[in-house]
């Protein structure tokens, strides 16, 4: 894997000090955001879970704030190399930071949907359940996709009928690729922009419900 990248774990937010043997859950924030950003989400989750806010290990062009897990734009931009990139770096942290969690699963929006959802590819073992809110799919095969249409681990999908960012072929690509490699929850928010609902937090919630559900049946 690459060593391009590196996480400052110095940067990573935690909901409790003392998380050994918990289930944890990764929040990977958008474009322009930082590992504050996510943190916020944590009073509409379920309880019992250990939370970590990963910032991100890069800085977009200035003057735009905040961090980025790749580029969006130039020659480069979006492109499903970087994503893997992205992922590679986020799958150390997670084996450093991480190996005592009882189960582990990842919740990203936007940019950090396509990372937590390529971690997932790239290492089905280690994570199995994604929640991905307003983010995609990356584009091109990798070596796992093939086990994950046995496999299906658990991803749910939200997006919003009037999110204008993510461009439509990637939303197109996803939505035929999600079904048919994971056991799928989605749903399409009406009038929803590139941003998160109420009614959204509520099926995460439920989501999330039942991934501790089997984590501590596992």
């Amino acid at each position: 894997m690459s060593e391009a990248l590196t996480i400052d774990d110095t940067l990573t937010r935690w909901s409790v000090p003392d998380r050994a043997g918990m289930p944890l859950l990764v929040l990977l924030h958008g474009y322009g955001a930082d590992e504050n950003d996510l943190f916020g989400l944590a009073p509409y989750l379920p309880e019992g879970i250990a939370l970590a806010s990963v910032a991100a290990p890069l800085a977009p062009p200035w003057p735009m704030p905040g961090r980025s897990w790749y580029a969006i734009e130039g020659l480069d931009g979006r492109s499903p190399e970087s994503v893997t990139t992205a992922a590679e770096a986020f799958l150390r942290w997670l084996d450093e930071t991480a190996a005592d969690a009882s189960g582990v699963a990842l919740l990203g929006f936007s940019q950090g949907a396509a990372v937590a959802l390529q971690a997932m590819r790239l290492d089905p073992d280690r994570v199995d359940t994604v929640v991905a809110l307003s983010g995609y799919v990356a584009a091109g095969d990798l070596p796992h996709d093939e086990a994950l249409t046995r496999r299906k681990p658990h991803v749910f999908w939200g997006r919003g009928t009037n999110d204008q960012v993510i461009p439509e072929a990637r939303v197109a690509h996803t939505a035929q690729w999600l079904p048919a490699h994971s056991e799928l929850s989605g749903r399409v928010y009406t009038g929803l922009t590139h941003s998160i609902s109420d009614d959204e937090l509520r099926d995460v919630h439920a989501f999330l419900s039942k991934w501790l559900e089997r984590a501590a049946q596992a």
